[in-house]
């Protein structure tokens, strides 16, 4: 019996890798401006290739969201809000946009509970991309990780508090998206 469930898991996990390796073929066929976008939002702590996939596959072109907000309002990840006269009363987020968009980038600000460091893997991600994204991806973990911090300390719930930093987090990945496809229909902004 426990060898049984043991050969499962080893046959998951061979499935995953394959999935992961037809995705990354499947990445080097898309054209190379979609590929810039997907190296650029890889700078961000918490989204590595199958995530920036998910992201531009569930968004198209991100800047077709003239700011940042839109692409919050989108995901569904703004907070709900009554407002009656003077009175205004804000709720739990709407949740009325793109929900696998949402997953995806709640899961991924999970990493921003952690002191901003560049480890390894986000070092690898990171290369061939430009000094202004890794800035961004830099300000993002300082105040991801600064805003975490604070909502903890205020006795938030876990969930709640991680869900508010992946709206934020919504925020960076339209700024690197936008960023790069600037750079991508506008060359000889590259060499400036």
């Amino acid at each position: 019996m426990r060898q049984d469930y043991l050969q499962e898991v080893e046959h998951a996990n061979d499935r995953v890798r394959r999935l992961e390796e037809a995705i990354g073929e499947a990445v080097k066929q898309v054209p190379k401006p979609m590929r810039e976008v997907l190296q650029g939002l890889q700078a961000l702590r918490g989204i590595a290739q199958i995530s920036a996939v998910t992201i531009v596959s569930e968004l198209g072109q991100i800047s077709r969201f003239t700011r940042a907000r839109q692409l919050m309002a989108y995901s569904g990840t703004v907070v709900s809000e009554e407002s009656s006269g003077e009175r205004v009363r804000r709720g739990a987020i709407t949740q009325t946009g793109n929900a696998h968009l949402r997953r995806v980038v709640i899961e991924a600000a999970w990493a921003y509970r952690h002191r901003p460091a560049i480890g390894a893997r986000l070092r690898q991600r990171q290369q061939g991309v430009g000094e202004e994204v890794k800035a961004i991806a830099w300000k993002a973990q300082h105040r991801l990780h600064k805003r975490y911090r604070r909502l903890a300390a205020a006795g938030k719930n876990q969930q709640k508090l991680v869900t508010a930093i992946g709206g934020e987090l919504l925020g960076f990945i339209w700024a690197i998206g936008v960023k790069m496809e600037n750079q991508a229909s506008h060359p000889s902004a590259l060499a400036a």
